[in-house]
């Protein structure tokens, strides 16, 4: 929830932005729909920086900002006994067994420990369904010239206060 709520919002922040950049151009104008491309591009960008962020968090400070998941299955080109550059399936995994330097072991039951790509890719999926939500909101709004209580509260709205 809060990934998707993320791409939305930040979609509306970069709809924002780029449609008061182009409100005060008077020999630019942007059509709907690159504008609502740029806001959706906006979003997925702030989506894959967290995403880096907590891939770091993880690296240096041992977080686990990037959820575990238990897998039961597997395909990999490292464990293909014939070394064939092919994956190489491995399924109904029931337990992985870890074991250190110093001699200590750490069973995992239930299967396979991935410790992050599930996790980020889910993040990325939901910040894109919020990205796109906003940005078919935002574009309708645009390219049909309809008023949307959702756009009009959260775009930053210029102050059209002359100071001349």
């Amino acid at each position: 929830m809060l990934h998707t709520m993320n791409g939305f919002l930040c979609a509306a922040i970069g709809f924002s932005l780029i449609y008061l950049l182009n409100r005060g151009s008077k020999h630019i104008n942007l059509s709907p729909f690159y504008l609502t491309l740029v806001a959706f591009c906006f979003s997925m960008t702030v989506g894959v920086l967290w995403e880096f962020f907590e891939f770091t968090m993880d690296q240096f400070f041992y977080l686990d900002m990037q959820k575990d998941f238990i897998v039961q299955n597997i395909g990999s080109v490292t464990l293909d006994p014939n070394n064939s550059g092919m994956p190489f399936f491995i399924g109904n995994i029931t337990d992985t067994i870890v074991n250190t330097a110093d001699g200590k072991s750490y069973v995992i039951d239930g299967g396979y420990l991935d410790i992050g790509i599930i996790d980020t890719m889910k993040d990325l999926l939901v910040n894109l369904v919020g990205a796109v939500a906003f940005s078919i909101i935002g574009y309708s709004t645009l390219k049909y010239s309809k008023n949307s209580a959702i756009v009009d509260n959260l775009m930053f709205k210029p102050n059209d206060q002359s100071n001349d």
